[in-house]
């Protein structure tokens, strides 16, 4: 259980660099809405998902395309998390 939270810590703090690099912000919150607190637009959110796919080598399918997959970093994290375990099984 630990080994897993160390991974989705990993995750997370990947996910956070990325995304406070691509937006120029010091620091985003774990559950900070980002596309609500309008410091991004359906354009970065195409970023987000392309560097998911590539850096976690994960596949973004259709049915995944729903902004609650990636409107925060906790989302985001769940979501590789998740796909990874669907991946596995």
């Amino acid at each position: 259980m630990m080994q897993n939270a160390n991974r989705n810590g990993e995750i997370k703090e990947t996910i956070k660099r990325f995304v406070t690099r691509s937006i120029n912000i010091p620091d985003v919150g774990d559950d900070d809405d980002l596309f609500e607190s309008g410091l991004v637009n359906s354009l970065f959110a195409v970023q987000l998902m392309t560097f998911l796919e590539k850096t976690f080598a994960i596949e973004v399918e259709a049915d995944d395309l729903d902004i609650r997959n990636f409107k925060s970093l906790e989302a985001a994290t769940n979501f590789v998390v998740k796909k990874n375990a669907a991946k596995a099984a």
